[in-house]
């Protein structure tokens, strides 16, 4: 009795270990989640709804943390676009984009390894970067800009360099999305993308940058729902045992935590469903489930750890592997646990590199009507498209809160769709107009607003924060190569100066 009792305890406590969930709150852990970290949750995330300050998130991670030392504390850091610990502000850090457009991978591995500073001294040791996907890819709609860019070799080096940064501060990262998500027109958050080219392609091309995370000491490595058939036919490379387990472990030699993508996003959920999904990762050789970007309750928890359980006693998930998991769980936590990052913790300076490197990606091209700086307060127009879950719609960006603060009376619009820029027009008025868009080439209605507002206006302004994949339009026109709040400083210093 009591050997079986022991056994269930630790079938459950393995069950709860390889899940990675989000919660609700601010200020206060909730009750669930002290109970759960009790019972065997060795790991839970924080997204952007959990912040509000640096010295806020600190102060929650403390009380995790009191509750179990070792426990891995995750978080969704790209820096650029896709950003949680700023995200009411914009990020102080350029995204891959800007990163590889400069290329220069000591900045990147500086940038990194301060970004790393900040987090672990917010108290988060594991972070669900870099992107090491090759933006091949132009119409991307959700990699993009969060790629290093569309040439391998580049990707691969900054994907080290990144690693190695944001390692060197005692944050693991974890390299993503394996086998790559940059030769996709559609979205994993909606449905299940294909990579539809042969062995060799995806050898050169979008499993190099892989091979250099690895080679630069990743301790993690986020699986992508996406389906490529030459590596496996029938499964998307998060449910598949020949991609997670043939491909990067045994022929790759990787040792290391491989954790899911969210679970909750419809490639998986709405295709296998949420539970059933969680329970075929485990089997094709994850360790960590991601899961709380969308779900945060503790009903959910239960339920992912039941269905573990039951797998299990029904001989679907060897209970083997489900240990293995769950020891690789651990064992990053002990790491992250001995790394260093306590010693970053308790506030981490402000360098100033972010804005540096914002800086050094920026191109600038002056049309043949180029016209004076701008002097005067303007009229912004930001021409908005939809923006894609990663991202979120909270955070915000474009350049106005910079020119207000450099020309005080700078007013401002978004406008999205067919006739924004003849409506952009009418509101201006009189005023110099600043046009800011994000991927202009892949938005047509983006492109027509553009070319109304500078056959109008020869001495428009455009900012382009996507990537720059159009070519240059405007009096002026600024490529940032991304939207963190540093690029748009960045962009409005040249918008001032000429």
């Amino acid at each position: 009795m009591t050997t079986l009792t022991h056994a269930g305890d630790t079938l459950t406590r393995n069950a709860l270990a390889v899940l990675q969930p989000g919660f609700d709150g601010t200020t206060a852990v909730p009750d669930w989640v002290r109970h759960r970290i009790d019972e065997g949750l060795a790991s839970v995330s924080l997204f952007g709804r959990n912040v509000r300050t640096a010295e806020q998130v600190t102060a929650l991670t403390a009380q995790l943390r009191a509750q179990r030392d070792d426990l891995l504390i995750a978080i969704d850091e790209e820096s650029g676009d896709v950003t949680r610990l700023e995200v009411r502000t914009g990020s102080s850090y350029p995204g891959n984009h800007a990163l590889g457009a400069v290329d220069d991978t000591t900045l990147t591995r500086e940038v990194a390894a301060d970004l790393g500073r900040r987090l672990a001294a917010c108290g988060i040791n594991f972070n669900w970067a870099p992107s090491a996907d090759v933006n091949a890819n132009p119409d991307n709609p959700v990699i993009g800009v969060r790629s290093f860019g569309s040439d391998p070799d580049l990707v691969a080096r900054h994907t080290a360099a990144y690693v190695e940064g944001m390692q060197s501060s005692g944050v693991a990262t974890s390299a993503k999305h394996f086998p790559g998500h940059g030769d996709t027109a559609i979205d994993s958050h909606h449905s299940v993308p294909v990579i539809d080219v042969d062995r060799d392609v995806l050898n050169s091309r979008d499993l190099a940058p892989f091979r250099a995370a690895l080679a630069a000491g990743t301790r993690a490595v986020m699986s992508a729902h996406v389906l490529a058939p030459a590596l496996d036919p029938d499964n998307p490379g998060t449910l598949s045992r020949r991609i997670l387990t043939g491909l990067l472990r045994e022929e790759f030699g990787y040792e290391g935590l491989i954790v899911t993508d969210g679970m909750d996003m419809q490639a998986i959920a709405g295709t296998y469903g949420f539970e059933r999904g969680c329970v075929l990762a485990i089997a094709a050789g994850a360790d960590a489930i991601c899961t709380g970007g969308g779900p945060s309750d503790e009903g959910t928890v239960l339920r992912l750890r039941d269905a573990f359980v039951a797998a299990v006693r029904s001989g679907e998930l060897p209970e083997e592997r489900l240990a293995d998991a769950a020891d690789r769980v651990r064992a990053l936590a002990g790491w992250a646990s001995m790394s260093g990052a306590a010693e970053h913790s308790g506030g981490a300076p402000d360098t100033g590199i972010g804005l540096i490197g914002a800086r050094r990606a920026l191109t600038v091209t002056r049309g043949e009507t180029y016209a004076a700086p701008v002097t005067e307060a303007p009229f912004v127009a930001t021409f908005s498209p939809l923006p894609n879950i990663a991202v979120g719609d909270e955070t915000p960006w474009g350049v106005t809160a910079e020119l207000e603060r450099r020309l005080p009376g700078t007013e401002s619009a978004t406008y999205s769709g067919e006739g924004s820029g003849s409506q952009a027009l009418a509101a201006a008025g009189t005023r110099r107009i600043v046009a800011v868009v994000r991927d202009a080439h892949r938005h047509a209605w983006m492109a027509d607003a553009l070319q109304t507002l500078v056959a109008a206006r020869p001495d428009t302004v455009v900012v382009e924060m996507g990537v720059p994949q159009s070519a240059p339009i405007g009096a002026l026109h600024i490529a940032t190569r991304g939207a963190a709040r540093v690029c748009g400083e960045a962009a409005a210093e040249v918008i001032v100066a000429g």
